[in-house]
């Protein structure tokens, strides 16, 4: 797995949230999820956007750039 989807996978779990859940949440299939999870799809520039809007995370945490999630102020 990659950083990404590591850390997509735990904010999902954090919040007791399934990957349907997660998929209905950000408006895109269950699939899409799953993929980007595994590693198997890379993400696209709204994901990220809708990732970190949803998580009130920043992209550099995502993106494994920094082990904080917080955004910047």
């Amino acid at each position: 797995m990659s950083i990404f989807g590591d850390r997509i996978r735990g904010l999902r779990e954090d919040k007791d949230l399934n990957q349907t859940q997660l998929a209905n949440i950000l408006n895109c299939t269950q699939k899409k999820i799953s993929r980007m999870e595994t590693g198997e799809n890379e993400p696209n520039l709204q994901d990220i956007k809708a990732l970190c809007t949803y998580f009130n995370i920043s992209a550099n945490y995502l993106l494994g750039l920094t082990d904080n999630p917080e955004k910047l102020r």
